[in-house]
């Protein structure tokens, strides 16, 4: 008696080609032993014992996106300084094509995370907004590059690196691309026309109010998807999963976490891997399934993370 076992084949993520666009960080972060108050004010002393930098904003996406395997693009702007050199330095090494414009006038922007007993005791920003002549560039470049990519990923932090958003979207959805966005603010009608946004459930209550039941949410997400002209709206809800609304259809994940450790950075693995399946061809629900997957393994890591191709399918 012979039995037919199907092997799952896993889509071919290394053909796919991924631009990201967005505000570029440098996450560094300080860890340390806390034994004693300050004298000088209420405060732990941390002594500092270990540093780590990470990428991060849109170039953790764009990390994402090569640990999955895919070919990866990152567009962004960065100071002409020792944190943009480093940047670009693990850019190189973690396989990213770097497309960075220095801007001489601004720093590059910095999340500094002071650590002590695996805790996180403060939280440093530096950041400033890229000049004008900068950003035109950046717009240029972008319409250059969309014919050797498949997929476009946005990724807003509202730090002013995305103000041409709604030209880039048109550009992109005129050249046939699959234009992801991962919104910030107040109006969402700047990414009218892109095939799918990322909401997490608090920026989504910025814009359609909070909802009181499920058949309240698919409402509004579906209203507010009509109204972009959005192919999908893509809805994650932390503990709660993830809602993919498409026409006439909702597909709700519960969430997979096994433990949460630590939720920054997750979204950007969420689009990531969308990216990375729907540039390989897969239908939204997988696209879907498997974003959630990576989502659940991500939160179980410390700090801006990544999920290989591996981990993922092995799972």
């Amino acid at each position: 008696m012979s039995t037919n076992v199907t092997t799952y084949q896993a889509p071919a993520l290394d053909q796919v080609r991924i631009l990201v666009v967005g505000d570029v960080m440098l996450d560094r972060y300080w860890f340390g032993d806390v034994s004693r108050i300050s004298p000088e004010a209420p405060v732990p002393i941390v002594r500092i014992e270990k540093r780590e930098a990470r990428l991060g904003g849109a170039a953790n996406v764009a990390r994402n996106a090569a640990a999955l395997g895919a070919r990866a693009g990152l567009l962004g702007v960065v100071g002409a300084d020792e944190a943009g050199n480093e940047v670009e330095q693990m850019l190189q090494s973690g396989g990213i094509h770097s497309y960075l414009k220095r801007d001489d006038a601004i720093s590059t922007i910095i999340k500094l995370r002071v650590i002590g007993r695996q805790q996180q005791m403060v939280r440093i920003d530096f950041e400033e907004a890229p000049t004008d002549t900068v950003l035109r560039d950046k717009l240029l470049q972008f319409k250059a590059l969309l014919a050797d990519y498949d997929v476009i990923v946005l990724s807003d932090y509202a730090k002013g690196s995305l103000v041409n958003v709604a030209d880039m979207i048109a550009s992109a959805r005129a050249a046939g691309k699959v234009v992801m966005v991962d919104p910030k603010g107040d109006d969402f009608t700047r990414y009218a026309g892109a095939t799918v946004l990322t909401p997490n459930k608090s920026e989504m209550k910025r814009i359609v109010g909070s909802w009181n039941s499920e058949e309240q949410l698919t409402a509004k997400a579906q209203a507010l998807r009509t109204e972009l002209k959005l192919d999908a709206l893509l809805l994650t809800r932390s503990e709660e999963g993830m809602t993919l609304y498409t026409d006439g259809e909702q597909f709700h994940m519960p969430a997979q976490a096994r433990e949460v450790f630590d939720v920054s950075g997750a979204g950007d693995t969420v689009i990531a891997t969308m990216a990375a399946m729907l540039g390989a061809g897969v239908g939204w629900n997988e696209a879907v399934q498997t974003a959630n997957r990576a989502g659940g393994i991500v939160v179980g890591k410390l700090g801006t993370a990544t999920v290989t191709r591996e981990e993922l399918f092995d799972a």
